[in-house]
């Protein structure tokens, strides 16, 4: 079967990145620069959670506080119905003509199965960011936002245990890609500024067509 959407119209980047290392304040920048849709996997879980009526929603629950990975045929089968959505919504604008569409997905793929399936079912990615720092500033900048988010995974055990999964299995997806020259890491220790100033240079480099 072929994918739902086709990569020579439809640009995936996926944006990779342990918890705190800064994924949703740079995609929400790129996409005022580069009129992307913003999809985050988390988001998308945590409204479908509590969706009046979702066969998922108790599932969902469980894994987010046990810090494990939601099964992919759910993940994947939001994000493609959202791509869907706003291919169907968004027919103006840069790269958003003749059933063209840009899609910056945060915090997904998780695991190796997820990144597979997805390429082959929904749309073959073009490029993955993967925002690189260290456990203690990721440590301290989810502390802080602990204060304001009114996240349930935003406490010390659940982040502890959601450092040790990202360890586990979204490293080896980050591997993956790079071993196809997918990937472009980008320091996010620094200021937001300057990390979006590096972010900004890779999506001008796809759009460029250097990785397509």
């Amino acid at each position: 079967m072929p994918a739902a959407f086709d990569s020579k119209l439809v640009t995936v980047v996926f944006v990779l990145g342990g918890p705190g290392a800064g994924k949703g304040t740079q995609c929400a920048r790129l996409v005022e620069d580069f009129d992307f849709c913003h999809l985050s996997a988390g988001d998308l879980l945590r409204a479908e959670q509590h969706r009046e009526g979702s066969e998922y929603g108790d599932l969902i629950r469980t894994c987010i506080r046990e810090g494990t990975i939601v099964p992919m045929e759910v993940t994947i089968k939001l994000l493609e119905n959202a791509m869907g959505d706003a291919m169907k919504a968004k027919t103006t604008g840069d790269g958003w003509t003749q059933g063209r569409g840009r899609f910056l997905i945060d915090g997904f793929p998780r695991k190796m199965d997820q990144a597979l399936k997805f390429d082959e079912q929904v749309c073959m990615s073009s490029k993955v960011i993967y925002f690189s720092t260290t456990e203690e500033v990721m440590l301290s900048r989810l502390l802080e936002r602990a204060k304001t988010s009114g996240r349930e995974d935003d406490n010390v055990e659940s982040i502890k245990k959601r450092f040790t999964t990202y360890k586990n299995e979204t490293m080896p997806v980050i591997q993956l890609y790079s071993s196809q020259g997918k990937v472009a890491e980008v320091d996010s220790s620094g200021s937001v500024e300057a990390v979006h100033k590096l972010a900004s240079a890779v999506i001008k480099e796809v759009f460029a067509g250097k990785y397509a």
